[in-house]
């Protein structure tokens, strides 16, 4: 090969080495920079309605643990008002139930049968 042809083939190399876009022109790098651009709009708005959509989850479930909370501590109330005394008594008295006098009352004693085995696990307060 002859000198004068070595800066001829180099410079082909170049413009072989250099990406596309470079040689597109303005008109196509334009239309690329706005496809690029519109794909990551795309994908920003993708993630921002995940982000909408996992925000209103959390505070759907905040309102279901408050919900919960107060429902829970509504029965708790209720139970301690239905085991006090004064509830029992006055709810036994509407039944028509009266105090046992212990005068009177008989107890059965069944000599062939039994005791009831009382087991930690299986009692009833």
């Amino acid at each position: 090969m002859r000198a004068s042809t070595k800066p001829i083939l180099a410079a082909r190399r170049r413009r072989q080495l250099h990406p596309f876009f470079f040689r597109m022109g303005p008109v196509g790098l334009s239309i690329c920079s706005v496809l690029l651009i519109s794909l990551m709009a795309v994908l920003y708005l993708a993630q921002l309605g995940q982000a909408v959509t996992a925000n209103q989850e959390i505070q759907r479930l905040h309102r279901q643990q408050a919900t919960l909370a107060r429902e829970d501590q509504d029965l708790a109330q209720q139970i301690a008002q239905e085991q006090s005394p004064a509830y029992i008594a006055t709810r036994a008295k509407a039944m028509g139930l009266i105090p046992a006098d212990p005068k009177t009352v008989i107890v059965l004693v069944i000599s062939h049968l039994k005791p009831i085995p009382w087991d930690d696990q299986h009692s009833q307060p």
